[in-house]
């Protein structure tokens, strides 16, 4: 049978969905799907503060935490353990255990179906197809197979080099047997050492699965195309080049400007959590857009940039700027902001 290989590339400092996209053998996970679980668990963890704090939603821990913003993804976009953890298990149902976990010391390393590895802010995955391994690092060029003999020594030597090992024991989704996965590689070549041509024909690993810039991009896209290989990065290049997209992306956003008018005598009620953790209400017309409340929210936070999540569990509502209240539902909705 012939098995196809998923391996995405890293641009960015997205090696976190790159890592869990690579163990799922599939483009399951984007930015926006794991930004949104860090949100959620954001928002669970200011709640539980503030029913456990003298103080509630007043307390200098609360408000100190809100000040942090966002503790499980950063402006660079690399996310928690507990997002990656999430996501797996809302989508299939996998728990992602450290490999030192009490329980797991009896389990032999090559009855495992894959693993998730990071140190520093970076992550990486290595997943069992067709009963061989392979070390799916975004950074690499290309999938690398690691034997069975070797396996153990390797996950050892990264527990001892640092890095935190997390592993998935049984139940990953199935690798792709058919064609219709064109961005994937076959394995069959990587094992034949297929992999020192110059052109694609020859080469079908050349630029394969590129991963997704925080822009949107992708590494063969001509706008934003990068010279330089992320692995030839330093770690200070990498977040520069993350920060740079993240920026144009929220130039492109904010180029449209929603005036803010006068508060309406008839209008529907929305309530808001502000970003410095004050309360407010404020009437909107249901004809208003939603990049309205944008305007207004940032009026009331010294005209800084802000980030609007509604709903239960809360999601970011900045794709909803050029709908109306009344179609995005947001009538009588409590907003939770915080500093973008």
């Amino acid at each position: 049978m012939t098995y196809w290989v998923y391996h995405e590339r890293q641009e960015a400092m997205l090696c976190g969905q790159h890592a869990l996209n690579n163990l799922v053998q599939a483009n399951a996970f984007t930015p926006v799907s794991l930004a949104e679980i860090a949100g959620q668990l954001d928002q669970m963890e200011l709640n539980y503060m503030a029913s456990n704090n003298e103080g509630g939603v007043s307390s200098k821990d609360y408000l100190k935490r809100l000040a942090e913003g966002s503790g499980n993804v950063d402006e660079s976009g690399n996310f928690s353990i507990e997002v990656l953890r999430s996501a797996l298990l809302s989508r299939y149902n996998i728990e992602l255990p450290n490999i030192r976990q009490q329980g797991l010391s009896k389990v032999e390393v090559t009855t495992m179906d894959g693993f998730i590895c990071n140190r520093s802010s970076h992550w990486f995955a290595i997943r069992k197809i067709n009963d061989r391994y392979w070390n799916l690092n975004s950074t690499l060029e290309r999938p690398e197979v690691i034997s069975h003999f070797r396996l153990a020594a390797e996950v050892e030597a990264l527990q001892t080099s640092g890095y935190s090992v997390f592993c998935v024991v049984d139940s990953l989704p199935p690798p792709c047997t058919n064609e219709a996965m064109m961005d994937q590689g076959l394995e069959d070549d990587l094992i034949k050492g297929k992999t020192n041509a110059m052109t694609r024909a020859d080469d079908p690993w050349k630029d394969v699965g590129s991963g997704r810039r925080l822009d949107g991009g992708t590494k063969s896209g001509g706008v934003g195309q990068q010279s330089k290989q992320i692995s030839e990065m330093t770690e200070e290049e990498q977040l520069q080049m993350a920060m740079e997209a993240s920026l144009e992306q929220a130039t492109q956003n904010d180029s449209v400007s929603y005036p803010l008018t006068e508060e309406p005598a008839d209008g529907v009620k929305i309530q808001f959590r502000l970003p410095d953790g004050s309360r407010a209400v404020r009437k909107f017309l249901e004809s208003d857009f939603v990049g309205t409340i944008y305007s207004y929210v940032s009026s009331k936070s010294d005209d800084r940039n802000v980030e609007l999540r509604a709903g239960f569990p809360p999601k970011d509502i900045s794709s909803k700027k050029d709908e109306t209240i009344a179609e995005a539902k947001l009538a009588g909705e409590m907003i939770h902001g915080r500093y973008a």
